[in-house]
Formats: C-alpha cells, structure tokens, sequence
C-alpha cells in the first residue's frame, strides 16, 4: 500500500486555512495598533497626558461590567435550555471558550458556535437542545441589539440629525431583522416543507448526514413553537440578552468616563449598537478593526475628544476583545481536561480492591488461612482453575519454601 508524501487533501486545506487565518490575523492586530493610533498622533501629547491622569477605580469598574455582560450571555443560555442542563458555571465557560475562538477564527460566530454545540453535547445537553440554544441565542441577541440601536437612533435624530453611517447600520439590521423572521416564520408555519428541502440539500452535500439536520430542524422548530407559548421564558430570554448589551456597553462608558470624558447615554448606545451591528457582518474575527473603525469617529462626531476616544476605545477593546482569548483558552482546558476522570479511575480501583479483599470473607467454608492454603495446595499440585481453564504457573521458590515449612 502506497503511502502518501505530503499528506492527504483535507490536512492540506486545513494546514493552509490555518496559516492564511493566522497572517490575516497578524495583520489586523497590526493595523489595531499601528495604525489606528497613528490616526491620532496629532494628539499624542494630550494622549500622554491622559494616561497619566487615568481613573484606575473606573477602569476597574469597567471589567466588572464586562463580567457582568459574560455572566448575563451565560443565563441567557442557561434560559434556553431545558431544566437539569450543565451549571451555570459550566454554561460560563462553554461560552468564554467559544467566545475565544471566535475572536481568533475568521467567519464570523460561526466556528465559536460550532465549538459551542460541541461542548454542549459533550456534557449531555441533546443536539435538539443544543442547536435550539444557540440558534436561538443568537439570533435573539441580534434581535435586541437592533432594538436598542434604532430606540437610541430614533432619540438621536432630532438632537444630532442624520448622518449616513446611520442608514448603512439601520438597512443591515432591517435585513438581518427581516432573514430572522422568515426564518421563524417557515419554521413555525411550514415545518414540514422545510425539514423536506434541508433533507433534500444535505444529501447533495459530502459528509453531511441528511436525516439527522432533518431531525435537528425539526426539533428546532419544534421547541420554537414551545417557546412562543412559554411568554415568561420568552420574556426572560430577552431580559438576559438585553442585560448582556447593555452591561457591556455601560463598560465602554465608564472606559471612556475614565480619561474624564462624559458621553450621553443616548450617543454612546447610537455608537455602540452602529459599531456591532455592522461587526455582525462576518468581515474579521469578533468585529476587529470594525467596532474600533466605527466607534471613535462616532463618538468623535458626538463631540468627544479623538484622544479620548482613541484611549477609552481601546481601552474597551482591550478587556471586550482581547481578554477573553486567554481566559477562553483556560476556560476550555479547564473543561476538557478536568480531574473527574481520574477520580473515578481511583473510585474503581479502589472497589476492585475492597472487593478483592471482601470476597474470600464473603465466601464463608473457613479462615482466610485455610483458604489460602488451600489455594496454595491446589496451585501446586497444578490444578485446573475454578474457571476451568490453565493451570497456573507455579514458583519454584515458593514451592521449596512450602516444603520445609511442612
């Protein structure tokens, strides 16, 4: 059999996908932070000096919020899913550890949530559920987040006026918004039909299983409908993804507020839902380059310093972005390596021995002394074994010793 010299294809792809990922990613993170800064090297002095006269008790509080928001994400899929699912605890770090690579991989959510899916199963959560929990997650914080921006974008208007980037932010929502709801609405009205084309497409598809993304779909729609009907758990779904937006946008207020700049509530949430509501747009990982594109000529435009802005930006990003690549990757080691295995290694190892050691008691016929010699004498004579099969092996040292004990 031939082998092959330089791998098979998908290795290849993979190896390729992996390097053209990490070269983009070197060049954003270039871009972040050679470029964007130098946008303000106007005021480099007045940057200096803002650094030196930073509130450290507000940047604190700004990471409080952030965890907040994280915490927040957490109950909301804790919310979705169905009774007896993984701990909260369990469900934060699921999410920091996709939330990890997202802000890693290019594409979007879409390797985060697949990553997601994974851990969920692993710690039997069915894929109904699991699927179901991250459609929906997504596809609510989405939905909420443009409900905020186009409250704050309505106030905004007859304060500020229009401003082009606000159409731009509001049509990409409006069609964000409006593939939801088709989507809920084949889902819920014409399951049957759907389920039938999914299948009928996935069998066109190599490595894809059509009857079991039927199956998936189907118990998608499915808890859908069970959701409408459930308006409290409705109702707090929404609750925790409208928590989650505004814990992390309130610590992009108080990083700004830090270098002793107060932005209205009601700019800084028109900045905000326009910086991540172009950032769903799967351009680079986690919104890179494009939250702070946005987010400092717009607060600019609403009257903040550029260096404050700049400072209170990446600040921001620092902490919302950059933050939770490490803490993702412990969070994702601390669940696929955790020391449970081992002990439950150790609790049978354990019973096999006080087994051992209970049987020749429990088997009653004499002492311990006398079973074993009897054991002994048996071995020795070479006797079959009470299961019928070989004779054991027997040691001529203990086989001499034995003789003169006797």
């Amino acid at each position: 059999m031939l082998r092959r010299r330089h791998g098979s294809p998908p290795r290849r792809r993979l190896r390729r996908g992996i390097r053209w990922g990490a070269s983009v990613f070197v060049v954003l993170l270039l871009l972040e932070y050679l470029v964007l800064p130098e946008l303000g090297h106007a005021g480099a002095r007045s940057s200096l000096n803002l650094i030196g006269r930073v509130n450290v008790a507000y940047l604190v509080v700004g990471v409080v919020l952030e965890g907040a928001a994280l915490a927040a994400y957490a109950q909301l899929t804790h919310t979705l899913l169905p009774r007896g699912g993984p701990s909260r605890w369990r469900l934060f770090r699921i999410n920091m550890s996709s939330l990890a690579l997202s802000h890693v991989m290019p594409g979007g959510t879409a390797p985060g949530t697949a990553l997601a899916y994974r851990l969920l199963t692993h710690n039997d959560v069915s894929r109904r559920d699991a699927g179901f929990a991250l459609a929906m997650q997504g596809v609510g914080s989405a939905v909420v987040l443009n409900v905020l921006f186009w409250l704050a974008l309505f106030v905004s208007l007859f304060f500020h006026g229009y401003n082009p980037l606000y159409a731009v932010a509001a049509g990409a929502g409006m069609l964000m918004m409006a593939i939801f709801a088709g989507v809920i609405v084949l889902l819920t009205r014409g399951r049957q039909r759907v389920v039938e084309i999914v299948k009928s497409l996935a069998g066109r598809v190599p490595f894809l299983d059509g009857d079991r993304l039927a199956d998936a779909v189907q118990g998608i729609a499915e808890r859908l409908r069970a959701l409408a009907k459930e308006r409290d758990l409705l109702y707090r779904a929404v609750a925790w993804a409208a928590a989650n937006w505004l814990f992390d946008a309130a610590s992009l207020w108080v990083f700004i507020a830090a270098f002793h700049k107060l932005v209205s509530p009601i700019d800084l949430l028109v900045a905000y839902g326009l910086a991540n509501v172009l950032a769903f747009i799967p351009i680079t990982p986690g919104g890179l380059g494009v939250v702070e594109g946005v987010l400092i000529p717009t607060l600019v435009g609403f009257h903040c310093p550029k260096a404050v802005a700049l400072l209170g930006v990446l600040g921001y990003r620092l902490v919302n972005f950059w933050l939770p690549i490490p803490a993702g990757g412990g969070t994702y080691l601390s669940l696929r390596f955790t020391s449970e295995g081992w002990r439950e290694r150790i609790r049978s190892v354990h019973e096999d021995i006080v087994e051992q050691h209970l049987a020749p008691i429990e088997g009653g016929g004499g002492s311990d002394a006398t079973a074993g010699g009897s054991q002994t004498a048996s071995s020795s004579q070479g006797a079959p074994t009470p299961e019928g099969g070989i004779p054991k092996a027997v040691d001529p040292l203990h086989e001499d010793a034995g003789h003169q004990a006797v």
